[in-house]
């Protein structure tokens, strides 16, 4: 137990002063980016991923560019009992094309993302920096367009983020999953 903590905390403190130089990738195109995608893999030494890494299914995220740059995400994964859990966050522009932030209401904690890699008719990987009262955590995602994940985009989704300090054990490649049907928005009162 002792070891495991001394582990992560180590590689949390390099991890930190590594990741804050990871930049998004050159040339970003946010119109590219634009629509749906496979949450396929996540990776992070976070606790509650570790809690819950077992149970998780892979889910769908949609990408919708606004007018002024930001980028509206909207996220969605079948449970087993068949409901579905749903997110969304509106991702705020920065000076730097391909990296966004928001504050996520749901876990109240900030976040500095960056599409890191990026195919655009086929993968992304975006570098997450999560913080919530002065820690802070990496969460790295693994998006594709496609259900099926080959080896090799596995694999260096598997290098990247064992090179920003995850531990192998929590990396993981979500199992597929059926997908929750289009949410209905209900028409405004008159």
């Amino acid at each position: 137990m002792t070891t495991t903590v001394l582990r992560m905390l180590t590689a949390l403190t390099c991890v930190l002063a590594a990741c804050a130089n990871i930049m998004p990738v050159p040339d970003f195109s946010l119109e590219k980016v634009a629509g749906k995608w496979y949450m396929a893999g996540f990776a992070t030494n976070a606790q509650w991923f570790v809690n819950r890494k077992a149970t998780m299914k892979m889910g769908t995220a949609t990408m919708v560019p606004t007018d002024i740059g930001d980028l509206d995400l909207s996220y969605a994964t079948l449970n087993a009992d068949g409901t579905c859990w749903r997110m969304t966050h509106m991702a705020k522009k920065t000076d730097t094309p391909g990296r966004f932030t928001f504050h996520s209401q749901a876990w109240n904690n900030d976040n500095d993302m960056r599409f890191v890699d990026i195919v655009y008719d086929n993968y992304a990987v975006v570098h997450t920096i999560k913080t919530k009262d002065g820690v802070s955590e990496i969460l790295n995602k693994l998006y594709s367009r496609s259900s099926e994940i080959s080896d090799d985009l596995q694999q260096k989704f598997t290098q990247f983020s064992l090179d920003t300090g995850v531990l192998a054990e929590n990396i993981v490649i979500f199992p597929p999953n059926s997908e929750c049907p289009e949410a209905t928005v209900a028409p405004a009162p008159q």
